[in-house]
């Protein structure tokens, strides 16, 4: 009785009635698009805030160095500089280089979270996701951007204990520019991340080229009447782009002498050509998107 059975289960099979013999199951597969990359592009900005939401501590510690810098650097040295400032307090004159700092280390910081990922394995598990790799990168970017961003946002509300006014056009044009600082320092970290495997290592490098980048932006001294190996120095670094358009758009609002504005906020040369802010505003987008695709090159050929 099993016998025939199992010889007719067999005839059915051979006559295509009944379960087939080698049915394949369907797997859909996400389709692909721009709505599909921009999506995870959204998604990778999310994770990124919400890590940054839930450590405390990081927001705590990334705002404790440029307050130092501002509040007690700024005070000790202001009773050595009196008299050479044109009355211009000093931490007002330093303002600019503290929220460069704010940013400077946080967008480098939030880039180095792809070498974390990478050394416990999170980095993998977003690699085989159906999209580009391209999407991780620009998600990675646009999170750290926004981080360092909200991080210079604390700092710029500082402005009035050190004699900057709360003027709203002057606001909202240092914070345009500290976006556009954020995302192109996110994107130099990104790029120093993509072949590094060990945080260790991620963390040596960018602490030999961040202090430099910071000293040679002009963020402590005017960039007017240098000597030329250091006025060379300053032209071919990034960082002194940014950090001159946000101390002239503090400088155009304070209540200062010409001569002041003159001496503390020379603006940036080219060969006794003054450059305008708009153009230095060029140059941060072109190192940023510049060095966002070297880190989207470097990312595919790492991994």
């Amino acid at each position: 009785m099993a016998v025939s059975e199992d010889q007719a289960l067999i005839d059915s099979r051979r006559a295509g009635e009944g379960p087939r013999a080698h049915e394949v199951a369907r797997v859909r597969v996400p389709e692909t698009g721009m709505a599909h990359e921009l999506r995870a592009v959204k998604v990778v900005w999310q994770r990124e805030l919400i890590r940054f939401g839930r450590d405390r501590m990081r927001i705590i510690t990334a705002l404790i160095q440029p307050v130092l810098f501002l509040f007690v650097l700024g005070t000790g040295l202001s009773q050595l500089t009196t008299g050479t400032t044109q009355g211009v307090n000093l931490r007002t004159f330093m303002f600019p280089g503290a929220l460069a700092m704010t940013v400077l280390f946080t967008s480098v910081f939030s880039a180095g979270s792809i070498v974390w990922d990478r050394e416990f394995g999170f980095l993998r598990e977003m690699l085989v996701a159906p999209i580009s790799r391209a999407s991780i990168v620009v998600g990675k970017a646009l999170g750290g951007a926004t981080v360092a961003t909200f991080q210079g946002v604390v700092i710029l509300a500082m402005a009035g204990l050190v004699g900057v006014p709360y003027s709203p056009t002057l606001i909202l044009a240092v914070l345009g520019e500290l976006m556009l600082l954020s995302f192109t320092l996110t994107a130099f970290g990104i790029m120093a991340a993509a072949r590094i495997k060990s945080f260790q290592a991620f963390m040596a490098l960018t602490q030999m080229l961040l202090m430099p980048l910071f000293f040679l932006s002009g963020a402590l001294f005017p960039l007017g009447n240098l000597p030329s190996w250091l006025r060379l120095l300053t032209r071919v670094n990034p960082l002194t782009y940014a950090v001159d358009p946000i101390r002239r758009s503090v400088f155009a609002h304070l209540d200062v002498s010409a001569h002041a504005r003159e001496v503390l906020a020379p603006g940036l040369t080219w060969g006794g050509w003054r450059v305008p802010i708009y153009l230095e505003l060029v140059v941060v987008a072109a190192f940023g998107i510049g060095m966002l695709m070297i880190g989207v090159a470097e990312f595919r050929r790492a991994e």
